[in-house]
């Protein structure tokens, strides 16, 4: 079978009853007529994925990772086969392979693996019958065929992989939402849909908040030049492309104003001002997974300072034990733990070429008397901590002065 390969995505939304499975396997009925060859990455329907967590939850505090990922990836396992029945049934030909069965191989870090490789033996083989190929999201195997499942949003990551291993140009990741907005549209009825956004500010605004793509899906794309099209599963309306910043016309200064609540930030006080003390830190966090986020050290003083960052509040637990013996060590034996931050932050490739934006960010939470307690700064980004309760109002000022 010749033809263009088409890879398409579907989130737990778009499939979560078999209404919903039937709509898709109409859509991708259409690709298929036109001669295409579909590959189709399934997540699991709805909340599948949570009811699974409650199940394992109610027998233990702390299953075991590999248990959890044999057990939450048997979700995906349902939906690809109700949507190849779905497909089959309104006579396209269609076979479903787990993430093991195509050996989506990857580095075998259970509840969070990545993608080393992936192996379209089976895919070209099933394409060559003429069928659509459907793969179960967010899982693959390690190199002693233990099932892996690949993080929360790991099905985006599942898409783009395949589309790369594939050749595709273009990868379709169908969703709830129409595409990729300056800001939440639930949160700022204001918000406008980018037709074209550039993968690193895609990664920035997957990273600090945005729910519409996991970052590593756009990592992946970046890395291996695929487009990503996020478009609504609901209508046929193009979306938004995701692509490197060679191919956008018009860069906005402010492409996304985001805020994230799921942060806590932990101070150490009267730390020690001498090498290696902060790479001692954060190498234990490194080490155990915890990924720190702003980092702000205060200038030296009788040869002491203060270290401020923040971590996802998930990792608290394992982070708490490290942070408590580094400041009983090399501070002044406490740790403040303050979980009633959130981080607002403005994203543009725009920002590269122009000046003030900082100025002009800092002067609308101002504005609002928002006060700042961190800042951290990239090329294309500005993140502030302000304190939780301020973040809905912080996003509206903010898109207000850069989008409105």
């Amino acid at each position: 079978m010749s033809g263009r390969i088409v890879v398409q995505k579907y989130g737990g939304t778009s499939v979560g009853d078999t209404t919903k499975i039937k709509n898709v396997a109409n859509r991708i009925k259409k690709y298929h007529e036109q001669g295409n060859k579909v590959a189709v990455v399934v997540s699991a329907m709805g909340h599948t994925t949570d009811e699974l967590v409650d199940l394992a939850e109610q027998i233990s505090t702390n299953p075991p990772k590999r248990e959890m990922d044999m057990l939450l990836s048997t979700g995906e396992q349902v939906s690809i086969a109700l949507l190849a029945i779905a497909l089959n049934e309104i006579g396209v030909p269609a076979q479903s392979f787990t993430g093991s069965q195509v050996k989506i191989l990857t580095d075998g870090n259970f509840s969070n693996a990545k993608i080393e490789m992936i192996d379209r033996t089976r895919i070209d083989e099933a394409f060559n019958k003429g069928k659509v190929v459907i793969v179960a999201g967010f899982q693959g195997i390690d190199k002693d065929e233990n099932i892996v499942t690949l993080g929360r949003g790991g099905s985006d990551t599942s898409a783009v992989a395949l589309a790369a291993a594939l050749g595709a140009d273009e990868c379709e990741i169908y969703t709830d939402v129409d595409g990729v907005y300056t800001a939440d549209p639930r949160k700022i009825p204001s918000a406008k849909m980018h037709k074209q956004i550039t993968y690193e500010e895609m990664l920035e605004l997957a990273s600090l908040g945005a729910g519409v793509l996991h970052s590593r899906s756009v990592e992946l794309g970046m890395n291996y030049n695929v487009v990503i099209h996020v478009r609504s599963s609901f209508h046929e309306k193009p979306g938004t492309l995701v692509m490197s910043e060679e191919k956008i016309m018009e860069k906005m200064k402010v492409s996304g104003v985001t805020s994230k609540g799921d942060q806590v930030r932990i101070t150490i006080a009267d730390v020690k001002d001498k090498p290696g003390i902060a790479a001692d830190l954060f190498t234990q966090l490194a080490n155990k997974d915890v990924i720190v986020d702003v980092i702000v050290q205060s200038s030296p003083r009788d040869g002491i300072n203060t270290i401020s960052f923040t971590i996802a509040k998930k990792d608290t637990t394992v982070a708490k034990p490290i942070i408590e013996a580094y400041a009983k060590t090399n501070g002044n034996g406490t740790a403040e733990i303050d979980e009633n931050i959130a981080i607002v932050s403005a994203v543009g490739v725009g920002m590269k070429s122009h000046v003030g934006v900082a100025a002009k960010m800092f002067q609308a939470l101002a504005d609002n008397k928002i006060n700042i307690e961190m800042i951290s700064t990239s090329e294309i980004k500005i993140s502030c901590v302000i304190r939780q309760s301020e973040s809905e109002a912080a996003v509206k000022a903010l898109h207000a002065a850069f989008i409105d």
